[in-house]
This record gives C-alpha cells, sequence and structure tokens, in this order.
C-alpha cells in the first residue's frame, strides 16, 4: 500500500462499499462522509509512507503497518487513561446521582472494549500493545461531581476529535474501520456528558447537546498527547 485508506475508499466505489458493509452499513456512510469533510482532500502522505516511485511492496507493508501501529498504540494510550479515569471515579464514591453513575460505568465498559480491542488490533500488526500509563486523576476527583464530569466530558471531546485527527493517516482499512467505529462511540459519549454539563445546551429549550459547527474538529497527536500530559505521571 502506498496510499491512505481513506483516499483509496474515496477514489474506489466498489472497494468503499465493502467497507462499509464491513463497518455497518447506512450509518458507516454518514461517519465516512464527516471524517472526509473534516480532514479534507489531502493527498500527502504521512512519515511512514513510503517514497515516490518506490517498487519495493514489501517495504511498503512494512512501513504501512508499523505507521498504523503508532496511530493504534497512540489511541490505545488514550483509551487506558479514559477506562482508569471512569474506574478511579466509580470507586471514589464521589458520584451520588445514580443515574450519572449509571452513565459511567456504561462509558468504562465501552472504554475497556476499546483497550481490548486495540490491543489485539497491536498484535494483529505484529507489535507490541503499548504499556498501561499510571495515571493522576487524584486532583481532578477530590474537587467533586462538577469537575469529574467537566473533566470526563473533556477527554470524551478529546478522544472523538484524536481520531478523527488520525483517520487520514491510517493505512490498513481494517485499522480504520476500527477508528472509525471507535470514533463514533466516542462522539456519544462526549454529546451525552456535554449535555450533563451544559455545553452547547440551548439556554431555556431543553434541546440537549449541539455540536460546534457543522463538522467535527480533528486534533493532531501532538497537540492531544500535550492535553492528556497532566493525568500521566511522570
Amino acid at each position: 500500500m502506498t496510499d491512505t485508506a481513506l483516499r483509496e475508499l474515496a477514489d474506489d466505489p466498489s472497494s468503499r462499499k465493502r467497507f462499509f458493509k464491513m463497518i455497518g452499513g447506512a450509518g458507516a456512510v454518514s461517519a465516512f462522509g464527516v471524517v472526509l469533510a473534516a480532514c479534507g482532500d489531502d493527498d500527502k502522505k504521512d512519515s511512514g509512507s513510503s517514497s515516490s516511485g518506490s517498487t519495493d511492496t514489501g517495504g511498503d507493508a512494512k512501513a504501512d503497518n508499523a505507521s498504523d501501529l503508532k496511530i493504534v498504540n497512540y489511541a490505545l494510550t488514550l483509551e487506558y487513561l479514559e477506562n482508569e479515569f471512569y474506574k478511579q471515579v466509580l470507586e471514589s464514591g464521589m458520584v451520588k446521582d445514580a443515574k450519572v453513575g449509571e452513565l459511567a460505568k456504561s462509558i468504562q465498559e465501552n472504554e475497556q472494549e476499546h483497550v481490548d480491542a486495540l490491543t489485539a488490533t497491536a498484535k494483529k500488526l505484529g507489535g507490541t500493545p503499548a504499556a498501561k500509563p499510571k495515571t493522576k486523576f487524584e486532583g481532578v476527583i477530590s474537587k467533586g461531581p462538577k469537575v469529574i464530569l467537566e473533566t470526563a466530558a473533556d477527554v470524551e471531546n478529546l478522544g472523538a476529535a484524536a481520531y478523527l485527527g488520525q483517520a487520514g493517516l491510517i493505512k490498513s482499512k481494517e485499522v480504520l474501520a476500527a477508528a472509525l467505529a471507535i470514533h463514533t462511540v466516542e462522539a456519544r459519549h462526549a454529546a451525552a456528558l456535554n449535555m450533563l454539563v451544559g455545553r452547547g445546551f440551548q439556554a431555556n429549550k431543553g434541546q440537549g447537546s449541539v455540536p460546534d459547527g457543522a463538522f467535527a474538529k480533528p486534533m493532531d497527536m501532538d497537540a492531544v498527547l500535550k492535553a492528556v500530559a497532566p493525568f500521566i505521571a511522570s
């Protein structure tokens, strides 16, 4: 492979049809359109791509796997953080509202499934899954439910933006399918938490969480890692 999965799918209708079937049909079509709109029509290759004109397909495959593995392990690190955050929140007993507690438990279970899926994907790519980082959420949790919910919303919005930021760089259609499937769940988590903390809520109308513009906004790896740095123990 010498190009990204996103570009191949955009240019090949038959490949795109099989891809949508693989990740769930009609809902995937909408998600794919959002990703294309957010990522734009950029044909630049990432640093893991092979050089122009190379005929060494074995080298291309190794470079593509290495590039995708880096993205998978980056996503896995974020999922570790999210999963650990909700586990510590639930164990702390700081959340007294039963419905909020149920939501936190449901999200934590989703994040654990994401960890499991990304771990398996890293191994399938022939690599070693990222190690679980040591975390430091005590300062957030000790401040009580309001700060906990605001931080949860921050983290989930960050997670959705992180997946979107990498979609245009992924080489494998299977890895892209996994990333899009997780991205949409992270976005739903973000929407639920945004509504709880009053972000994007239409004043006095009770109409729920309102997106910040027509298209989701991606974030690059450096920006996301900088944002989560305060939660990782050195």
